[in-house]
């Protein structure tokens, strides 16, 4: 606790005689004394003094010491002083009950002794230092919270540099058919592995930005069950790899739902890769049905395996962030323990809920997911009109790692496409002033002149005839909402899929 010393204290009272026992008894205790008579002079000394305690008695010449207090807590400057009310008239307890509910830490009925308004500004400031250390605290955890945030931003950016150069080279390589079985298995480990670390990048910064709410669902009218193929082409492969059947089970036609396609992809596939990761023989199943009538229909995704199971105690925590239903202590089967809980805030976000359900170890588990559907089932005329994504195009591409360049010009090339190339901003706006390209892939973290303002200089220079795609490792709705403002007309976070980067130019 602070010495008395250094404690000021302001007190206010219009009768003089009072107001001098008092100081004097504070100033005998080696408190720094204060006084004011009226209300509206107490408000004056606290705002210019900032004393650390204010006794204010209730009855003054020009406004209550009630309203002086609320006025105090309502000013940020002086709402965190202490306050004791004191008063040798308005004694009862309805009284005491007003000032305490006005924001008063404290009552003093007059006469009193001393000792006791000693003990009682002594706690006072107990109070104040401790509320003063915490909010301290707090402002210190922010602070190393926002840090947190910067740094697992720039380690994505910096991871998916590399991850975006390794996933269009495997993407070449998938392309051109090998008779050599060793050549192909170790084509699909790369592209497993890979697959598997761009996801765990994003939940690293989804978990953080989900439990801060800072995450905007992109919601449009779509069919769950393209999201639900999509998801498999990679979750089959990887039971394979383990020796696990797949079991399969979709309705006909289409499951129109309104959801956040990436957001939905992202669900099931931390579902199904959890049932791969947990399950070592046996097999895993994906049945989708639909349950209720036109209105409130909704659609069932149920994920089932016959895996180590999860405990009956780790049952009803098991979306919590950090649970793990491998409680061994080797932790053989990995995984940061955050899936799980981006899956029940995504599934909530999109008005439905997960449940999980197990019999217990060795028995395997079964999660749920509920989402409501839309009523009106007729597809739209827009999503049926087709552009041809292998027509070729006149493409630039800015982008400052080597390799990343080098594959994603294989690519584009070996689709057809003429691609223009530049390692830096200024490079990229010169040559699309030259070669005028109906497309520009441009990286946001350039040297020299950034992503941002390349969009801005075409923009100004070559207007709304060539459309700009932002290509980065920043992530997040932040990043999305600037890389629109500045002029692009789309956002995408490495690494990007080849089979995404196909269709962002059919839609083009």
């Amino acid at each position: 606790m602070v010495e008395p010393r250094l404690a000021t204290v302001l007190n206010v009272n219009d009768d003089d005689a009072n107001r001098y026992l008092v100081n004097r008894i504070l100033e005998m205790a080696g408190y720094k004394v204060l006084e004011a008579a009226t209300g509206m002079g107490a408000l004056l000394m606290a705002e210019q003094h900032r004393p650390d305690v204010i006794i204010l008695d209730v009855k003054l010449p020009d406004i209550s010491g009630y309203e002086v207090c609320e006025r105090l807590r309502a000013n940020p400057g002086t709402a965190s002083m202490a306050v004791l009310h004191t008063s040798a008239t308005f004694v009862t307890s309805d009284k005491k009950v007003r000032g305490l509910d006005g924001g008063a830490d404290a009552y003093l009925t007059q006469p009193f002794e001393a000792a006791e308004l000693i003990a009682t500004v002594k706690s006072l400031l107990r109070l104040r230092h401790a509320e003063q250390a915490a909010r301290l605290r707090a402002d210190e955890l922010v602070e190393m919270d926002r840090r947190k945030d910067e740094f697992l931003a720039m380690l994505a950016h910096e991871l998916r540099n590399p991850l975006a150069a390794i996933m269009t080279a495997i993407g070449i390589l998938e392309r051109k058919p090998t008779d050599d079985a060793k050549e192909a298995r170790m084509r699909g480990i790369i592209h497993r592995q890979t697959n598997h670390l761009a996801r765990l990048v994003d939940d690293l910064l989804d978990v953080s930005r989900i439990t801060r709410d800072k995450v905007e669902l992109r919601t449009g009218r779509l069919d769950l069950l393209a999201v639900l193929q999509q998801v498999l082409q990679v979750s089959r492969q990887q039971a394979e790899s383990r020796g696990l059947g797949m079991e399969i089970s979709l309705p006909h036609g289409p499951l129109w739902v309104n959801a956040d396609g990436t957001r939905l992809e992202q669900v099931f596939t931390n579902l199904l890769d959890n049932a791969t990761k947990y399950t070592d023989s046996g097999h895993i199943s994906l049945r989708v049905e639909k349950e209720g009538v036109d209105g409130s229909a909704r659609v069932v995704v149920r994920v089932k395996d016959t895996g180590i199971g999860i405990p009956a105690d780790v049952l009803p925590y098991i979306f919590e962030l950090f649970a793990q239903a491998d409680t061994s202590l080797e932790r053989s089967r990995g995984g940061l323990g955050i899936g799980l809980t981006l899956v029940r805030k995504l599934v909530r976000m999109h008005g439905g809920e997960v449940l999980a359900h197990s019999e217990g170890p060795g028995r395997g588990s079964e999660f749920v997911v509920r989402l409501p559907l839309l009523s009106d089932l007729a597809e739209s005329a827009n999503s049926k009109k087709l552009v041809d994504a292998r027509r070729g195009r006149r493409i630039l591409l800015v982008e400052d790692n080597s390799d990343a360049r080098q594959a994603m010009r294989d690519l584009l090339e070996l689709w057809g496409h003429q691609v223009a190339v530049a390692p830096d901003g200024l490079q990229g706006v010169a040559l699309a002033l030259t070669q005028a390209p109906e497309l520009a892939l441009v990286d946001i973290g350039l040297p020299g002149m950034d992503g941002y303002r390349v969009a801005q200089e075409l923009r100004s220079r070559v207007g709304t005839s060539i459309r700009l795609v932002a290509i980065t490792g920043y992530g997040g709705p932040e990043g999305q909402d600037r890389a629109l403002k500045a002029g692009f007309d789309l956002h995408l976070v490495k690494p990007v899929k080849p089979d995404e980067l196909d269709r962002v130019l059919s839609n083009l």
